[in-house]
This record gives C-alpha cells, structure tokens and sequence, in this order.
C-alpha cells in the first residue's frame, strides 16, 4: 500500500487544480488562487512522503509533472487571463492579445519536460520552478482583496499584466540555475542560503501579506545568483 500514497497525494493535487480552473472560469479568483496554494502544499507532501517512505517510481515522476501542468501551468494562466478581463471591463469583447496569459501553460510545459530529462536539476533548478511561477500568478487576485488601491492600479494594467507574463515565460525556460528548497540536513553553512529565504519569506509574510509573495520570489531569484556566484569564486580560488 505504501508506494500508492506519494501518488494519491499527488492526485489530490492535481483534483486542486482541477477545481482552481473551474473557480478561475467562473470568475472566482479567490477561490481559484486558494487552490493554486493547496495544490503547491500537496505537491510538496507528495515529495515528502516519497522520500521518507522510500518509494521513488517513474509513474510518480510522471503524474506529478501532468498534476503540475494543471495546477501550475493551466490554472495560472486562466487566473491572469481573467485579470486581463477585469483591466479593460469596459471592452466589448477580448481583445486577442490577452490570450498571451496562456503563454504561461505553453512554457510552464516547456519547463516540466526540460526538468523531467535534464540531470543537472537533482540539487538545484534550472529555471524556474511551476509552483514558484503560478504562486505569482496566484497572489494577485489575493492582493486585489487586500483592498490596496495603489496596488490594484498596478495589476489591473494589462500592459503590466502582459509584461508579468513574458518575463515570467522567460524565466520558466532560462538556463538560469536557481536554489532548490529541498533539505538533506539540518546543517547551518550548508543550508545558508535556505535559512535566509526562509527567514526573509517569513519577515515579508507577515508584515506584507500575500503582496510579499511577488517580492519573495525577486529576492529567491537574487539569492540564488549570489550563491552561483560566490561557489564559483571559491571554485575559481582553489585552482
């Protein structure tokens, strides 16, 4: 029975997404960012369970890229499309350029099939992860709530919307290395990096609430080139 429970987890997963687009379709976007949150919770109990339960499979690696796909790629991409409807309500009908919010599924597919066949990402990634990706996505409709005027001039422009998407699409496929969350132990100076994320995601959490979440992936994205840089420069030292 123990090797079914990573992939009944990551089928819950994936029914998360499965929900989250139907929320998203119907305009819920609250409800459709909550289920981008539970999936990613999943997502990460299902590695979890994987890994203490010792029961690695090919059939797990796949399921979870199809439940990423959904949650992490298709979701994300219906709540921005969305967005793009609620900046310019007074159209008469989609213009055709706020289809680029699909871009997002189109390159979050890219990435997951890159992630499945590169060996360089076992302790580190390579662009950026989906649930990073559509956790973005998802704050936004949850920072619309929080009722920050300023903050809704931002991201009801589709001009920034159609710019958040590009980047973002650029950043899912970049041979960018970046740092992967996964602890082999509790270690202080190996897991630095890690700590410090934590910490600094904590800190902006509470004082920001989900308007943090943008800022932290920024920050995650930084941390990482100096780590890059600073193994490389103790590599380059040694020789």
């Amino acid at each position: 029975m123990k090797k079914h429970i990573p992939n009944a987890i990551t089928c819950t997963h994936l029914f998360c997404g499965c929900i989250g687009i139907f929320f998203a379709f119907n305009a819920k976007l609250n409800f459709a960012a909550y289920a981008v949150f539970t999936a990613a919770f999943f997502d990460f109990l299902d590695g979890m369970a994987a890994r203490l339960l010792k029961v690695h499979s090919e059939i797990g690696k796949q399921l979870d890229s199809l439940a990423d796909m959904v949650s992490f790629g298709v979701l994300p991409s219906v709540i921005i499309f969305h967005l793009f409807l609620l900046a310019d309500v007074s159209s008469n009908g989609t213009d055709w350029w706020y289809f680029v919010a699909f871009f997002i599924a189109v390159f979050s597919a890219l990435r997951l099939a890159k992630f499945n066949i590169d060996t360089r990402q076992t302790n580190s990634f390579i662009g950026l992860p989906t649930p990073a990706s559509a956790m973005v996505a998802a704050s936004f409709p949850l920072i619309l709530n929080q009722g920050d005027a300023s903050f809704t001039g931002i991201i009801l422009n589709p001009y920034f919307l159609f710019a958040y998407v590009i980047v973002n699409c650029c950043l899912l496929v970049a041979e960018l290395p970046l740092l992967s969350l996964k602890f082999k132990n509790l270690d202080f100076k190996e897991n630095i990096y890690r700590f410090i994320l934590l910490f600094f995601a904590g800190v902006c959490l509470v004082i920001f609430k989900f308007a943090a979440i943008p800022v932290i992936i920024i920050f995650y994205i930084i941390l990482s080139i100096i780590q890059i840089r600073t193994i490389k420069n103790e590599v380059s030292s040694r020789n």
